[in-house]
C-alpha cells in the first residue's frame, strides 16, 4: 500500500468510498455524497491524500477549513474514509500518520475531527493520534 496526494482522477474512487460512508450512517451527517465541484471546493487545497493498494484507491483522507478568519488558518477538520472491504486493516493508521505529518509541514498547527459517538472505529484512530475529547 502507497500513500500519495489525490489527484482528479481519483474522484471516482474517493466518491465511491464516501458514499460508503453516508451508507453507514455512522461517518456523516451527509445524506448525499457531493460532486466533485462542491466536494473540491469545502476541503483545502493541501493535504489530501489517498492510499492506494494494487492501483485501487482504498482510502482518503483531506482537510477542511474551520473558520475563514484569518486567525484560525492553521485549524482544520480531517475528513479520512476507509474502503469498507480494508478497514482494520491499518489504512486508517496511515493515512491520519501521513496526514498530520503533512499538515505539519504546511503550517497547521490544530487538527480537529467531528466523530459520531457510535463510530468506535474512527474514535479508536483518532485517540490512537493523540486527538483528545
Amino acid at each position: 500500500m502507497i500513500i500519495r496526494t489525490m489527484q482528479d482522477k481519483d474522484w471516482a474512487d474517493v466518491s465511491r468510498i464516501y458514499r460508503e460512508g453516508v451508507d453507514s450512517n455512522i461517518a456523516t451527517f451527509q445524506t448525499t455524497c457531493p460532486s466533485w465541484n462542491e466536494w473540491n471546493e469545502a476541503h483545502i487545497k493541501k493535504c489530501r491524500l489517498v492510499a492506494e493498494e494494487d492501483g485501487t484507491v482504498v482510502g482518503w483522507a483531506a482537510l477542511s477549513a474551520t473558520s475563514k478568519r484569518p486567525v484560525y488558518a492553521g485549524v482544520a477538520e480531517v475528513s479520512i474514509y476507509i474502503d469498507k472491504a480494508k478497514q482494520k486493516m491499518g489504512v486508517g493508521t496511515r493515512l491520519l500518520q501521513t496526514l498530520c505529518s503533512e499538515a505539519e509541514k504546511e503550517g497547521f498547527w490544530t487538527l480537529q475531527s467531528g466523530i459520531m459517538s457510535n463510530n468506535v472505529a474512527s474514535i479508536k484512530l483518532h485517540e490512537n493520534w493523540d486527538f483528545v475529547w
